[in-house]
């Protein structure tokens, strides 16, 4: 099989994978708040960080030992692509509404490092091919919004697409396609099969013993804290983007991943230029900004104020993230590399995030949630950048590792 033909194959997977998340991951909190239950719009954000945390010892413990990657990953689609379709049923019983999501989640979360695996394993080079096939990951999410903005919204008529089940039942049956798709995918056999399993190196805490130094671990406790704020983009920038009156909320939230393409395409630039502490540091600070940005335009539903912040998320997550991944790749020997990366996760899109998620619904709630005026609405966004302006100048003043970013 030609490289190209493997490479379409699992550009399609990740298009799909991508999908699926991004189908309800925006519009959950307006559905939310449209039936009766917008102090409680945090914790779908809350679930998904509980399944990241998870996902690692499920990967370690099973899916890398017994059984080959494309069957698990099909296997968990399908589960999460039916649960997913049940949401929608327990809309008047919020505990059960709250319960389908988290199992769904629980299935979803690990098949992001089963998508990854699956792809490295049947790539040959995989710092140009990877990047080319993980990009159709973020246009599948763009595909998801502007399919809910314009296909769903004309089905949905007076109502917004956002309001209705249509966006939830989209993703669950997209969750069933690529759960069948994933079938005939390359076979993949288990990596860890045979190997001895320790709680320890799954969780990461042998990674970071070995990696230890003082830089490191402000790098550590600085990812871990950002993704606190990180957690109010998520959960109530598509509120805020729908109560200051924009007409299609799935699409205009999408710019910031058609962003994300672009600034990728131009990370190996930037990194020669700047390095990982700046890039790190340029990260942060569009966090600060955006959430300022939106703090300003809320009296006067300013929409190129938001427009921009939403913009500067390709900046945010590409400058933060990537670089992340990158760092933690750099310091990391052949024998801990999946191990540092688990921890990466363990830390941000699991820790932080569910802390962040936390203190964001409880930050709404107590400002009034889905009533708030625009001063609270204001107040709410100020926090954040203040937040994250204090991590910013933490990381500047105390990281003082070098890392050669030579390309």
């Amino acid at each position: 099989m030609s490289r190209f033909s493997v490479g379409v194959r699992l550009g399609v997977m990740m298009f799909l994978q991508f999908f699926v998340w991004g189908a309800w991951y925006v519009t959950i909190g307006n559905y939310m708040i449209a039936h009766g239950m917008g102090d409680l719009t945090h914790w779908p954000y809350t679930v998904n960080p509980l399944a990241a945390i998870v996902s690692p010892f499920f990967l370690g413990l099973v899916a890398d030992r017994y059984f080959s990657t494309e069957r698990v990953l099909g296997v968990l689609h399908l589960l999460g692509g039916v649960a997913m379709l049940l949401v929608p049923q327990a809309t008047g019983n919020p505990t059960l509404f709250i319960g389908l999501l988290l199992l769904h989640n629980l299935c979803y979360m690990p098949t992001i490092g089963l998508a990854n695996s699956l792809s490295f394993h049947n790539i040959e080079d995989q710092e140009r091919q990877f990047p080319l096939i993980r990009v159709f990951g973020t246009i599948g999410w763009i595909a998801a919004g502007l399919f809910i903005s314009f296909v769903l919204g004309a089905l949905s008529g007076s109502v917004q697409a956002n309001e209705t089940a249509l966006p939830i039942y989209t993703a669950g049956i997209a969750g069933i396609a690529v759960g069948l798709y994933a079938f005939t995918l390359p076979h993949t056999p288990p990596h860890a099969a045979g190997q001895k399993v320790s709680l320890r190196s799954i969780a990461g805490i042998d990674a970071l013993k070995t990696l230890g130094s003082p830089s490191f671990y402000v790098f550590v406790v600085s990812s871990l804290l950002i993704c606190i704020p990180l957690a109010a983009y998520y959960n109530f920038s598509p509120i805020l983007v729908k109560n200051v009156g924009f007409s299609n909320v799935e699409a205009t939230m999408s710019l910031g991943q058609m962003s994300e393409v672009v600034f990728m395409l131009l990370m190996p630039l930037f990194f020669r230029r700047l390095g990982v502490k700046w890039m790190i540091l340029v990260g942060m600070a569009a966090w600060v900004l955006r959430y300022a940005l939106f703090a300003l335009a809320v009296p006067g539903s300013i929409f190129w104020m938001i427009t921009v912040g939403i913009l500067l998320h390709g900046i945010c997550y590409d400058f933060f993230f990537v670089t992340g991944y990158i760092y933690m790749d750099k310091k990391s020997t052949a024998a801990i590399r999946g191990q540092a990366q688990g921890l990466f996760v363990l830390l941000t899109n699991g820790v932080g995030m569910l802390i962040g998620a936390q203190v964001a619904g409880n930050l709404f709630t107590a400002l009034g949630g889905a009533e708030m005026t625009a001063s609270q609405w204001q107040t709410f966004w100020f926090l954040p950048a203040a937040f994250a302006g204090a991590i910013l100048v933490f990381f500047a003043l105390a990281f003082r590792d070098r890392v050669d970013t030579a390309p």
